[in-house]
C-alpha cells in the first residue's frame, strides 16, 4: 500500500484528496467526483507541472502531487482561477483558505465594523461581566465527585462502550488506541443522553396528565431554591384546573434525577456527564439564547462542539448557517477560565462585530482575562504554564478557522428541539436533516454478513439430510433465534447462553444438529460447549467487539429465514435454492453515493445487514444513485434484493434501474429495470433475478428514478442492499 495526499484544483476550489495504491485508480476518479460532482467518464486529469494528462494507476505513481480537474463537458481548461492556500489545523486536517482577494474584503468589512463598534458599544463592561459570572460557580458544580457518581450510576456504560467500539469496527478500525476509544464514547454519551433526557414545552399536569398552559412565574420554594431553581414556571391544566410546577433547576445534581428541561438544563446536565467520565468540558453560553457543551478531543487535537438537545457533533456553523442565528457573543466556561469561542461558529465575523455593542473588543477581552486569572489563582506554575500555551493554540485556530471556505456541501439543519410553534417564532426552523449533498468513498466492513448468510446452508442441508420438516425445522431455528437474543442482552464481554430444548425439538435433535450449526457459531465469533447435564452452552470465542457486530444481523437474518421456511409447503432438496439460501452475497466493496445522511444514514448503512440502520438521501425524491465497485474480480450480478426501511413508506424506491460497467464506471449496461414497485409494510425484502446474462461488471450502480410519494417528500431511503454473484 502506498498512500499520497494530492492538491486537485478545479474551477476556483482546490481539494485535498487522500489516494491509496490498493484502491485504484477508478476509486480515486470517484473521490473526486464526491468533491467536485464531475463524473469519472467526464473527467479529464493534467499534471499541474507539466500538463501531462493522467489516465491510469502508473501515471499517478510517477506525477507531482498537484493536479487539475477539467470537465470534458464544458468547463473551459485555463480559466482564470482564485489563488488559494491550503493548512494545516491542529487537528491534522487540512482546512482551504480563502483567496487574497475573498480575505481582503473581509477584513476590511471586519476593520469597518469595529470602527462602528467604538460608537455604539458601552464603555462600562458590568453588563457584559454580569452576564458570564454565574457561570463560574456552575461549572465548579461538575467538579464535585459527589455528582459526578451520582451521573455516572445512571449510564448504562457497558452498552455505551460496546455501541462505541461497533461503531469503530464499521469503520475498520477493530483495534482502536485509547483516545478513539474514548473519542467513540463520547459520542455514544451524546446520543445516550439525547434518548434519556426529556424537552419540557409545557409540563403535563401533575393531576390527570392532560396538557397545560402557562400561567406566568410564581415565587420558588425553599425546597426548589436548595437546587438552585429560582425561577419557577406555573402551567394551569386544560382539563382539571390544577396547577403544575415547573421548576428551572440549575443544579445538575437534580437535573440527573428530573432528567427534563429545555436547553439551559440539557447543558448544565450534559457537561456534568462529560466531566464525570473525564472530559476536558466547557459549558458555552450564546448570548443570543441558546447554551450546548464543548469538549477537548484528543484523536482530532482541538475542540469539539457537541450540542446536546440535537444530538450534533463538530458542526460549530449549525447556529449561524442552520438555524439563520444573528450570533454576537460566544462564551465558553471551564473550570481553568473564561473564553470567547464566538469565532468557532461564524464565518461572518464583520457581521458579528456590528451586533457586539455591550462593550468593546478590548474591554471584553480584559474581562476575561481578569476572570480567567481569578480561575486559576491556585494553579501551579507548571500547569499555567500549559495553560497559556494551550490557549495560544486555540487562539491562532479561532483565527485560522475564522477565514477559511465553509464547506458547501454540508447542509445543517434548523433547530429539532423543542415545539414546532415556538422554533418557527424564534427564526430556527430552518431544514430538518444534517446531510452531505457529495459523499465521500466509503469502504464497506460487511464480509461478517455474507458469513452469516452462508451458514444457514450446512443447517438447512441438515434439516432435509435428516428428513426434519419445515414446521420442526421453524423450531429449531427458534431455539437458535431464542439464543442469540439472550446473548444480545447480556454485557457485552460476558456472552454466555445456551440452546434451550422445548417439548418440539428436544436435546437429543439439538446434539444431532450441533455440527451444522458450528459455521454459524464460527460467522458470530461464539463457540459451543457441552454441560454435564447434557444442555449445550455458547459462549466468546475470541474478540467480544466482533460478536458484538455479528448478532443483529444473525437476529435479523434468523427473522426472515424463520418467515421464509414457514412457507414451505413441501420442503426438501429443491427448496434449498435462492431466496430461501442466500448464498455467494457480495461483500467489502467501495460504495459511493449521490448524497447521504449524516451520521445515521450513511450509504455503507444500506449494506451491514440490519434493520437499524439505512442509506437516507435528504434529496432523492426526484432521483438518486448509489455505486459499489468491487473489491476483487469482476463478478456476474444474478440477483439482488432490496428492503424497505423502518418508516415512512412515502420514501420506498418505486422506479430504478440497476447497471454494470466492465471498465471502472467509464460505460454502463443496464442488467435490470423496475417501474411502479410497492412495498407492503416496513423491513419488506423483496428479491429480483437478472434475467440478461453472462456481463461481467466491476462496478455496480443503482440509479433510483421515483420514490412512492415524490411530490409531498424530497427524501428517499432504502433499509437494505444485497447483490448476489453467480456461484462459482
Amino acid at each position: 500500500m502506498v498512500a499520497r495526499k494530492f492538491l486537485v484544483r478545479h474551477d476556483d476550489s482546490t481539494f485535498t484528496v487522500d489516494y491509496d495504491t490498493d484502491d485504484g485508480f477508478e476509486v480515486f476518479q470517484f473521490q473526486l467526483f464526491s468533491v467536485t460532482s464531475v463524473p469519472p467518464d467526464e473527467q479529464k486529469i493534467v499534471g499541474e507541472d507539466n500538463d501531462r494528462i493522467v489516465s491510469d494507476d502508473s501515471d499517478l505513481a510517477t506525477i507531482s502531487e498537484k493536479l487539475r480537474l477539467v470537465s470534458l463537458a464544458g468547463e473551459e481548461e485555463g480559466k482564470p482561477e482564485k489563488q488559494e492556500e491550503t493548512t494545516s489545523n491542529s487537528g491534522g486536517a487540512e482546512t482551504t483558505l480563502m483567496s487574497d482577494e475573498e480575505l481582503a474584503r473581509m477584513l476590511q468589512a471586519e476593520e469597518e465594523a469595529l470602527m462602528r463598534q467604538q460608537y455604539v458599544a458601552g464603555q462600562n463592561s458590568g453588563q457584559f461581566e454580569e452576564k458570564i459570572r454565574p457561570y463560574i460557580s456552575q461549572v465548579l458544580m461538575y467538579e464535585d465527585p459527589v455528582r459526578q457518581e451520582a451521573a455516572r450510576k445512571t449510564v448504562p456504560i457497558d452498552t455505551l462502550e460496546e455501541k462505541a467500539l461497533v461503531s469503530l469496527a464499521k469503520e475498520g478500525n477493530c483495534k482502536p488506541s485509547k483516545i478513539e476509544q474514548d473519542h467513540a464514547f463520547l459520542l455514544q454519551l451524546l446520543f445516550w443522553f439525547k434518548k434519556s433526557f426529556s424537552w419540557v414545552n409545557a409540563p403535563p399536569c401533575e393531576g390527570c396528565g392532560n396538557e397545560t398552559t402557562g400561567q406566568g412565574m410564581g415565587n420558588a420554594l425553599s425546597s426548589e431554591i436548595q437546587y438552585g431553581a429560582t425561577r419557577v414556571e406555573l402551567y394551569r391544566c386544560n382539563i382539571c384546573s390544577r396547577v403544575t410546577r415547573f421548576p428551572r433547576y440549575n443544579d445538575p445534581l437534580k437535573l440527573v434525577e428530573t432528567r427534563k428541561g429545555r436547553c439551559g438544563e440539557w447543558a448544565n446536565c450534559f457537561t456534568l456527564y462529560c466531566r464525570a467520565f473525564g472530559y476536558e468540558s466547557r459549558l458555552v453560553v450564546d448570548f443570543t439564547d441558546h447554551v450546548w457543551t464543548e469538549c477537548y478531543s484528543d484523536v482530532l487535537g482541538r475542540w469539539m462542539h457537541l450540542d446536546p438537545c440535537e444530538a450534533i457533533y463538530d458542526r460549530p456553523l449549525l447556529y449561524e448557517k442552520g438555524w439563520d442565528k444573528k450570533l454576537n457573543y460566544v462564551i465558553a466556561i471551564a473550570k481553568d477560565g473564561v473564553y470567547d469561542v464566538t469565532k468557532r461558529y461564524t464565518r461572518k465575523w464583520h457581521e458579528v462585530l456590528s451586533r457586539r455593542i455591550l462593550a468593546t473588543e478590548s474591554s471584553v477581552a480584559s474581562v476575561l482575562a481578569s476572570m480567567t486569572k481569578e480561575c486559576r489563582r491556585n494553579y501551579a506554575s507548571q500547569v499555567l504554564f500549559e495553560l497559556a500555551e494551550h490557549d495560544k493554540i486555540e487562539m491562532e485556530a479561532l483565527e485560522r478557522d475564522l477565514h477559511s471556505t465553509d464547506d458547501a456541501s454540508i447542509s445543517l439543519p434548523g433547530r429539532q428541539s423543542g415545539d414546532k410553534q415556538w422554533r418557527i417564532a424564534r427564526s430556527e426552523f430552518g431544514t430538518d436533516s444534517l446531510s452531505l449533498s457529495s459523499c465521500p468513498v466509503r469502504q464497506c466492513r460487511d464480509d461478517h454478513v455474507t458469513r452469516i448468510y452462508n451458514s444457514f446452508s450446512p443447517i438447512l442441508n441438515k434439516f432435509v439430510e435428516d428428513s426434519i420438516t419445515a414446521s420442526k425445522g421453524v423450531e429449531v431455528l427458534k431455539i437458535i433465534r431464542a439464543t442469540v437474543i439472550d446473548l444480545k442482552r447480556l454485557p457485552y464481554k460476558k456472552r454466555r447462553a445456551s440452546l434451550k430444548s422445548n417439548t418440539i425439538v428436544g436435546k437429543s435433535l439439538l446434539h444431532q444438529l450441533l455440527p451444522s450449526f458450528k459455521e454459524l457459531l464460527n460467522a458470530l465469533t461464539l463457540m459451543s460447549e457441552l454441560g454435564n447435564n447434557g444442555i449445550i452452552g455458547v459462549c466468546l470465542a475470541g474478540d467480544p467487539v466482533q460478536t458484538a457486530l455479528a448478532l443483529p444481523v444473525a437476529l435479523h437474518a434468523l427473522d426472515e429465514l424463520i418467515s421464509d421456511l414457514s412457507k414451505c409447503d413441501n420442503f426438501s432438496k429443491d427448496s434449498l435454492s435462492f431466496p430461501l439460501l442466500r448464498l455467494n452475497r457480495i461483500c467489502s466493496g467501495a460504495v459511493l453515493a449521490s448524497g447521504e445522511e449524516l451520521p445515521f444514514g450513511i450509504a455503507t448503512a444500506v449494506f451491514d445487514g440490519t434493520r437499524m440502520s439505512k442509506w437516507e438521501e435528504p434529496n432523492g425524491a426526484k432521483g438518486c444513485w448509489i455505486m459499489y465497485k468491487l473489491s476483487t474480480n469482476m463478478q456476474e450480478l444474478v440477483a439482488y434484493e432490496l428492503m424497505s426501511a423502518n418508516d415512512a413508506p412515502e420514501r420506498d424506491p418505486m422506479n430504478w434501474v440497476v447497471e454494470g460497467s466492465n471498465d471502472g464506471g467509464s460505460n454502463w449496461r443496464i442488467l435490470d429495470e423496475r417501474t411502479s414497485e410497492v412495498f407492503d409494510k416496513r423491513f419488506q425484502r423483496k428479491t429480483y433475478k437478472i434475467t440478461s446474462t453472462g456481463f461481467l461488471s466491476n462496478i455496480f450502480r443503482f440509479r433510483f428514478l421515483a420514490v412512492r410519494d415524490g411530490d409531498t417528500n424530497s427524501r428517499f431511503q432504502v433499509g437494505s442492499i444485497d447483490l448476489y454473484t453467480r456461484q462459482s
